[in-house]
């Protein structure tokens, strides 16, 4: 097994084993560094440099290698894994136990024999392999549960979650959130005359061209088939119908390629906005939104409409 990500911190003030162990590592090309203390050790662990392995020993000045224990374990989840070794002549049953307590992974007596040690980093480095497999297990898992498997954008019900939270959050800051609905016109057509495989070409384009043009706190989701949310928080009416326009020309002025050759494409777009001191539900707002896209669709397509409160379909 190799060594490549593994980054060890040996904690140790004894001079003899920072030899001992130093000598070891470079010989079998660890990435390390040294701490002669308890502080040192906990600023490494604190550093943008963050272990994968920790070699603690039990005593140490200023903070103990169990109070380091203690203190890894404390982190927050997410954060890589840190596999401890705590180093130390005492060798009870109970020094033991009150090691893996503490949080230890793996305990070793003094003096050890070298094989010994390296027996230990090398499970060290196969526990935060599984770990970085399951992280990336569980975050696959989250994306495929929160995003469109075709496009990648959000979809449909993340969306409305990503929505209400910008909605709160908007009345918490005073700022307004701009609302887009958008819609491919004649998607069936293109479908029917180009064929699925141009359809989802044309559709994987647009969302695509949409994540380009939004910042990056933006929201963009898949509603539905050929159907788009835009989630634009800090934007007032005037600014968010300028967004729409601008998308709007992103994808009616630039013709899409697919397998069947090039095609062209337009959308429809309404547009409405959650002010900050109207008390508009989450319903009502994509409502207004929606009753925007049907007028677009109504007075021709390929346009943006704003919603007015005296639309009627």
């Amino acid at each position: 097994m190799g060594t490549q990500g593994m980054r060890i911190l040996v904690a140790e003030d004894s001079k003899l084993y920072q030899h001992l162990i130093s000598s070891c590592l470079n010989e079998w090309n660890f990435d390390f560094v040294i701490a002669n203390d308890g502080p040192a050790a906990r600023e490494i662990l604190e550093s943008s440099w963050a272990p994968t392995i920790a070699i603690l020993d039990w005593v140490l000045p200023g903070c103990s290698g169990l109070d380091l224990c203690r203190r890894i374990r404390s982190r927050v989840e997410h954060e890589q894994y840190i596999y401890t070794i705590v180093l130390t002549a005492k060798n009870e049953a109970q020094d033991l136990l009150s090691a893996m307590d503490a949080g230890a992974d793996d305990f070793l007596s003094k003096p050890f024999d070298p094989p010994e040690l390296k027996a230990r980093l090398l499970v060290g480095k196969r526990i935060n392999l599984l770990q970085s497999q399951l992280i990336a297990a569980r975050e696959s898992l989250r994306f495929a549960a929160t995003h469109d498997s075709m496009t990648g954008l959000l979809n449909r019900g993340e969306s409305i979650t990503v929505l209400q939270r910008e909605m709160v959050r908007g009345r918490r800051e005073r700022r307004s959130v701009g609302v887009v609905l958008a819609d491919l016109d004649h998607f069936k057509h293109i479908n029917d005359t180009h064929g699925h495989a141009a359809g989802d070409a044309v559709l994987i384009e647009s969302a695509r061209r949409f994540r380009s043009h939004l910042r990056e706190y933006d929201g963009v989701g898949r509603y539905g088939g050929e159907e788009f949310i835009l989630i634009l928080p800090g934007t007032d009416l005037v600014t968010a119908t300028h967004r729409a326009e601008s998308l709007l020309k992103s994808i009616s002025n630039r013709r899409f390629r697919t397998p069947q050759g090039e095609i062209a494409a337009t959308l429809s777009m309404g547009v409405t906005v959650a002010e900050c001191d109207a008390d508009t539900s989450l319903e009502t707002l994509l409502d207004q939104a929606d009753a925007a896209l049907y007028r677009a669709k109504k007075n021709g397509r390929n346009r943006v409409e704003v919603f007015e409160s005296t639309l009627v379909r």
